[in-house]
């Protein structure tokens, strides 16, 4: 058994190493992550120019890409076997409701889900420093192992938030949809040192629909929250309303 690990902190974070050591233990690894932090790339790929990709002293593989070309990169010819399971993680922080659609730890596990691999992407739910990034891999480690017994459906990734406290104060799992945040906080306006206006982005908006049932529900009451995505976008129960307003004909 093959596992590719990759994640959108970069190489050298805490929480690949941990993953990449517990995973370890049950198959073979390959870890091919970005260079730096690249958090909130989402499933963006470089197109404008050639990837750099270095082996570093470990066996880690840094790209110098977002985590969607590392993914990429390693599954259609970097690693000369091929891997069955793509692993993205242990994130260093939270990816909760909508954060998935800006998650680079996400579009990591899409893009091996994309290629044809049952993905993964796990998360710690911490608001400060991580502190229990051992307490996360054992939990990808008991679901690796669960996977095995009932494998995913080929359209499906799942989203794993872990509650940053110690395994034994961890209640179970609970199978949650997405919870849904308020609207992201204003751009901070400034100027650099040649007067020149300057925006960072704001942070992410607080809770919104975060009741029971939800991925931000069960992390409040320390469970692991496992949210199963899918892939395919489609909005099925509008297409007969859409079609419906729809001209048989182009008139303009």
């Amino acid at each position: 058994m093959r596992i590719l690990i990759s994640n959108d902190d970069g190489y050298s974070a805490q929480g690949i190493v941990h993953l990449a050591r517990a995973l370890g233990k049950c198959a073979e690894v390959h870890v091919v992550a970005p260079e730096r932090n690249r958090s909130g790339a989402s499933n963006s790929l470089t197109l404008d120019r050639p990837l750099h990709a270095n082996t570093m002293e470990n066996g880690f593989i840094k790209v110098d890409g977002t985590p969607t070309d590392c993914v990429h990169l390693a599954i259609t010819g970097l690693l000369v076997d091929e891997p069955n399971m793509v692993f993205a993680g242990i994130n260093h922080g939270a990816n909760l409701g909508d954060d998935v659609l800006y998650s680079g730890t996400v579009a990591a596990a899409t893009e091996g889900r994309f290629l044809g691999l049952p993905a993964v992407a796990i998360s710690l739910a911490s608001i400060d420093t991580p502190k229990h990034m051992d307490a996360a891999a054992a939990i990808a480690v008991d679901l690796f192992n669960k996977i095995q017994r009932a494998p995913l459906p080929p359209d499906t990734i799942l989203n794993v938030n872990v509650p940053d406290v110690p395994l034994a104060e961890m209640r179970g799992y609970k199978s949650v949809r997405l919870g849904q945040r308020h609207k992201s906080e204003p751009v901070l306006k400034s100027t650099d040192p040649r007067g020149q206006e300057i925006y960072w982005v704001g942070p992410a908006g607080p809770e919104q629909d975060a009741g029971p049932g939800t991925d931000f529900h069960a992390i409040r009451a320390n469970y692991v929250s496992v949210t199963p995505l899918q892939i395919d976008l489609t909005r099925y129960e509008t297409l007969t309303a859409v079609g419906q307003w729809l001209p048989t004909e182009i008139t303009a």
